[in-house]
This record gives C-alpha cells, structure tokens and sequence, in this order.
C-alpha cells in the first residue's frame, strides 16, 4: 500500500533508494507519465515549460511550444475555453475539448504558483457504469445509510469498483502511528483477499500523505512506464522545479513502482478519504491485467464518492463518540452525585466507588493525597506508581494520558499492570492515576514490516528495495493498552476538578470549624489577675488562618499563676487540632500540680505515643505574684527574655528536647520577677523570618524590648514588639508578657 515518492530517474532531484524515500521532494519529480502532456503558462498565456511528449498528443514538439501562445499549441477554440475556465476560477468540474486535429481530450487546469498548468489526456474509452445524478443518489444513499464505518467502507470500496472497473478496490484506515489496515475490499474472485492486513507507516512516507490531503486523486495508468521529463526542468521564471502537488500526471517514484510491481500490479489509482483536514484513509485501486486508465468522468466521480464517505465517516465517528461520551458523563454524573451526598470523606468514597474504575475502562487505580497513597484493583507496586505519576505530571495540563508507558519509562516495558495511565492531579504528591493492562493483539501485516530496517542493518553495499513478500506476516503486538478516548480525558479532567472543589468546600468547612475552637482555646486578650500585668497576642501567618501556635494564662488552686507558650509543628486543620489537645493536657498537668519539668516529659511521652508524627516546642512557668519566685521550663522553645528599663536578657533556661520525639529529661530554672520588670516569652516566628539573619533579628528585638520598656502600657508595649517581623510574617506568632507591679 505504498505511496508515490517521486519518479525513476527524476529529474529535478536525481536517482533515488530506499534509503531516501521518506525525504524524496514528490511535488517537483520535473517528469509526468506519459499517457498525457503538460504545458506550464505565463500570465499572457505564453507557454513557458512543456513535456517532451508534446508532439504525440499535440503535434507540436517542446521547443516548438516554448514562447508560443497557448492558441498556437491546442487551436484557438481549445485554447479560449481554457482561459475562460481559468477567468471562471478554476472550477474542477471535467473539460472536455477537440484539438484542431480532431483529437477529443480531457482536460485538467490547475495553478501552480505564477503558472497555470495545463494538463491534456486523451479521451478514454466510455466507462462501464458512468455517475449519472441518480447512480450518484443511490451510492449517496447507500453510503448515507450505513450503521458503521465498516459498512460505509464496504459500500464505498463497491461503489468505487463499480465505477473505475479496477481488478480490487481497499478501503484503507490509518491508526494515529500512521499504520494502515485494509478494512473494505472489493476484488476479482481469482485474487487473493487483503482484507484485515495491515501495512507499517513506512510504506506511504510523510510527504506523501500530505500530498493526499492537497490533491485527494493519483492515477498511475501503467506502472512500466517511462518518466516524461520536462522542457526545461526548470522553470525559467523561478529557477527551480515546477511544483505539480496538484498535477493529475505528476510522475512517481522509482521505489514505489518497484513496490507495486512486486505485488503484481499493473496499474493504481488512490482516492483520499480526508476528515477534519487530516488524512483519514485511503481508498487504493489495483488492476493486474496491464495498463488501465480510466476516464476524468470516472475519477471525478471516485473522487466525489470519497468526499462523501469522508462527511459521512466524520457523522459516523461523532455520533459513535457522542454515544460513548454521554455514557461515560452519565456514569461521572453519578460517581460526582454520590461522593458529594455521602457524609464519609470524599477521597474514600472516590476510591471506593463501583464506577471509578468502568468509567475509565480501567482495571486498577491509585490516589495519592498529600503523600498518603491508596489503590484500588489491579495495580503495580508503590514505587512504580510514584514513578508513573511523576513522569505524566505536567504544568501544561490537569489531566495526562499515555497507552505505552514503557515509552516514558522504558524499564517498565515488563510490567503488564501499567501499560496505559491516566492521570489527574496539579500536585506531584495529589493525584488519581487510572491503569490499563497491557492489550496483546495479533496483527497480520502484508509482509514482514521490518523488511526495511532489516536490509538497512546489513550495509549499504546492499541493495534497498521494497518487501518482496507480500504473503501474510503475523506479530503480536503487546507492550501496549487500548487508548484513552478524548471523551475519557475529558471525564477524568472534569471528576478531577469537582474533587479539587469538593475537598476545597469540605476544606473551608472545616477550617471554619477549626477556627471557632481555636479562638475558644487561644483568646485575643489575657485575663486580669491581682498584682500583675498580663498581655499576650496571636497572629497568624499571611498564607494561613490556622497554625500550631498557642498561649495560655489561668490560677492555679494555691493561689500561683500558670503561664505558658507553645508551638505545633505545621499549618491548617491538622496542627491546629493537634494543639487543642496538647495545650489542654499541658494545663490538666500543671493544675495537678506537677513541676513545670515534669508537666514537659509527661507531654513528651503523650505525644510521642498518641500524636505520632507531631512535634511541638513549649516553655511553661508558675509565678508567684506576692513574691515574684517562678518555676520555669523549656522544650526546643526560644529562651525568655526578662526586660527592665534599659536591658533585655535571656533568662538562660535549660532546655530540653522537643516535644514529641520520646527522649530526654526537662529541668526547671528558679527565678525572681523583681517589680517593674517583664518576662517576655515568645513563638519562633517574632524572630525568623527566611532570607534573613536570626541572630540579627534577636539584637533588633532585645534592642527594641529594652528601648521601649520604660513607663509604657504592657499591651502597647507588646503591639510594638510585633514590628520585628515586618509587614508579612512568614510563620504564626504568638508573644505573652508578664510583669509584677509595684
């Protein structure tokens, strides 16, 4: 099923093998086929180029021609219809005229950059079953009413037989890799059936088949004949090859004639089936018994059949889409309709739903959400998924597909579970995968699809010819699944996003929820107790509402105040919930009793068995208001600071590990709060910030503590201490100043 590349011996462009033919220029050979001529015009109609057969059709040679009116070649009465044709546009409908010999030809014009190409055939023998308005309503009909686009080819491949009276006719399909599969035949009872064999993209080269979407008709009349060169080669105007894309003689390559000889075929003529502008198909005519030239008629009515299969192919496949597509929003709809109703967290009932995995005709998937990963069916190990869901992640687009991950990952080749995955997700570690296993198929090829790559590995001493064997070449194919359909990529875009907004919904409920208990827990003022000044504040981060941050400030039965700062590893929900129990078990501690120290290691072994993987930082005190005495310890928290007029120090306490690991001992340091003078105990994020230098950030705010100390309000005074971290805070911050008065 090979293509015209170019023509022995080719002119414009030299010998050519094998080797080259997917490179050929087949739209300037600089020869026709002989069973016509051409002349080339300029735009007075001056002949300008010719083909060196000229005399036999016209009687007048090429050199004779060249500078000569158009007139003087064919006869005035020829040569007026023709310029008229061309002052009318061109139009495709056949040209019939009589030479002043006598001689009746077909006659084809076309452009060709500044020249108007003239083509001239011999009229051919009446055809057997000429297009008539009512055969061409009945082929309509009959290809109109086909229920697939198997039966539209069968009907097509009839019609067209029926018309061009060749010896076979193929409807010929294209895969997306540029394979071709014979999907329709008509043939003479004595040949051998091509029907269901495939043919590698190889055999119709690139430039070939767009050629096939310019100029949806190629005859080869007799494939032994010989080149016509043109007269020049050259066009004089332009100093290169004249470009015959759109020339119904344009002569064809030496390697694709070889090819059709070797199949035993005497003469060819493909018709295009083009859809939506890309070449769809196909339809090849062969003959076996010599020569065969059917009429312009014929051809142009071939040529009409193939654009009405290609309008009804289009209907075909866009009714059979939106069939399959409505079904699959059907099946989403109610995935969508029963996660969104269900109280259990929508990841579950995702994962969990019977659809999931018949929407996408899949046998396996697996979600990751937040690095946490969950599979459902038919699927490969952790690390391969992780691998699979990186290597399709992309900026580009919410929803990625493949059919052949061993071409992303060509280790993977083994592994029959991920041959084909969609996927969804904007976050390397948030994302729904779907899985295909691997589809085994046996395709019978018409001859060995290697041939070419096999010949090439044994030299170039050896000689590049096309397959030989035409006998039916069986391979299974594997390695890779059925493809995703757009209409599925659509469906995973569309489920993908409705949970994005769906988690974000539940998302913004709970955080809600959360910030109600946390405004309970962590009040914006500190309460009044006698004999001291208490201040506190909390401020969350600019990219959060929730944090891990705490303060607490409550009397104890004897009479002592309980004093504490704390911070939860992490943002949102989570560390805001982990808070609300650390902070609550922290001051049923305290209000036991036990040493701020033992209050630390107690908490340390809560966390570390019951909050797995949550860390926290703490200092806590108890004061003595009548006599200024505290108890203070650490946990991997900044160190207080005592501030009097003029000066900021750190208290110095001896710290223990953080919270949460399950190691290490707390000791509590005594101390006297004189009157007048201020603890100040603090979140790490009053002093970090990134990008800038911590140590620096702490002399700023000793500086400031001790600079704006003297006669000001606690609660003004701690306002200004917020200043250190500037207009953004990068972490949550929370301060709590304590001050003995006089």
């Amino acid at each position: 099923m090979s293509e015209p590349t170019g023509s022995p011996h080719t002119p414009s462009y030299g010998e050519v093998d094998l080797s080259t033919c997917d490179r050929e220029p087949i739209h300037i050979p600089g020869a026709i086929q002989p069973h016509g001529v051409l002349l080339a015009l300029d735009g007075d109609h001056q002949v300008r180029m010719a083909s060196a057969n000229s005399a036999t059709l016209l009687g007048v040679g090429p050199d004779d021609a060249l500078g000569h009116p158009l007139a003087d070649v064919v006869g005035e009465a020829a040569a007026g219809a023709i310029i008229e044709r061309e002052a009318a546009g061109l139009p495709k409908t056949p040209l019939v005229l009589h030479l002043d010999e006598g001689t009746e030809v077909d006659v084809h014009v076309h452009r060709s950059g500044a020249r108007l190409v003239i083509e001239l055939e011999p009229l051919a023998a009446p055809d057997r079953a000429a297009l008539s308005y009512h055969t061409a309503r009945g082929a309509m009909s009959r290809m109109a009413g086909a229920a697939s686009v198997h039966e539209l080819a069968g009907h097509l491949a009839h019609e067209v037989r029926e018309i061009t009276a060749f010896d076979r006719v193929m409807v010929y399909r294209f895969d997306p890799e540029w394979n071709g599969e014979v999907i329709a035949e008509e043939r003479r009872a004595d040949l051998n059936p091509f029907l269901g064999l495939h043919y590698p993209s190889t055999d119709i080269p690139a430039q070939a088949r767009r050629l096939y979407t310019v100029n949806w008709t190629r005859l080869i009349a007799d494939t032994g004949y010989e080149p016509v060169p043109l007269h020049p080669v050259f066009d004089p105007g332009t100093g290169a090859p004249l470009d015959l894309s759109f020339a119904t003689l344009r002569s064809v390559s030496p390697i694709h004639l070889e090819y059709l000889s070797n199949m035993g075929v005497t003469a060819s003529m493909s018709v295009s089936i083009v859809v939506e502008d890309r070449l769809w198909g196909l339809v090849a005519c062969h003959h076996y018994s010599g020569p065969h030239r059917p009429s312009h008629d014929a051809r142009a009515a071939a040529e009409f059949l193939g654009q009405v299969a290609s309008q009804v192919v289009v209907d075909r496949e866009r009714a059979d889409a939106r069939e399959a597509a409505l079904e699959t929003q059907s099946m989403m709809a109610g995935i969508t309709a029963r996660i969104t109703a269900g109280a259990r967290s929508p990841l579950e009932s995702l994962i969990e739903d019977p659809e999931l995995l018949s929407l996408m005709d899949a046998e396996g998937a697996a979600l990751c959400y937040d690095g946490v990963l969950t599979v459902r069916g038919t699927v490969a190990d952790e690390t391969t998924l992780r691998r699979v869901a990186a290597a399709l992640e992309s900026p580009l687009s919410y929803a990625t597909q493949t059919d052949n991950v061993a071409a992303l990952l060509p280790d993977l080749a083994g592994v029959p579970e991920v041959a084909g995955v969609m996927r969804v997700g904007s976050a390397e570690d948030r994302w729904l995968l779907w899985l295909r296993p691997q589809q085994e198929r046996v395709v019978d090829w018409g001859g060995d699809p290697t041939n070419k790559l096999i010949a090439a590995s044994e030299g170039p001493e050896v000689r590049l010819s096309p397959r030989k064997s035409f006998e039916k070449w069986r391979q299974v194919v594997s390695g890779r699944s059925l493809p995703w359909t757009p209409w599925q990529v659509d469906a995973a875009d569309a489920l993908g996003k409705h949970m994005q907004g769906l988690l974000l919904m539940r998302s913004r409920e709970q955080i809600a929820m959360a910030e109600s208990v946390q405004r309970s827990v962590v009040l914006d003022r500190a309460p009044a107790f006698p004999g001291l000044e208490v201040a506190a504040r909390y401020l969350p981060a600019t990219t959060y509402q929730l944090g891990g941050d705490w303060w607490d400030a409550f009397e104890l039965p004897d009479g002592r105040i309980a004093l504490a700062v704390g911070d939860v590893a992490g943002h949102g929900v989570s560390a805001a919930s982990a808070m609300t129990q650390i902070r609550t078990a922290l001051r049923a501690y305290v209000f036991e009793g036990h040493d701020p120290a033992a209050c630390l290691d107690r908490l340390d072994r809560l966390m570390d068995g019951l909050l797995d993987q949550r860390v926290a930082t703490a200092a806590v005190a108890v004061l003595d208001p009548a006599t200024g005495r505290m108890r203070i310890a650490g946990a991997g928290h900044p160190q207080p600071l005592l501030v009097r007029d003029g000066d900021a120090v750190e208290v110095g306490v001896v710290s223990r590990p953080l919270l949460g690991v399950g190691w290490g001992t707390s000791t509590s340091t005594d101390l006297v709060l004189e009157p007048g003078t201020t603890l100040l105990v603090y979140t790490d994020g009053l002093v970090e910030e990134r990008g800038v230098d911590m140590a620096e950030r702490m002399d700023h705010l000793r500086r400031l503590a001790a600079d704006t100390h003297p006669g000001v309000d606690i609660d003004q005074w701690i306002d200004g201490l917020l200043a250190v971290q500037g207009d953004r805070p990068d972490d949550d911050t929370t301060l709590l100043a304590v001050r003995v008065t006089p």
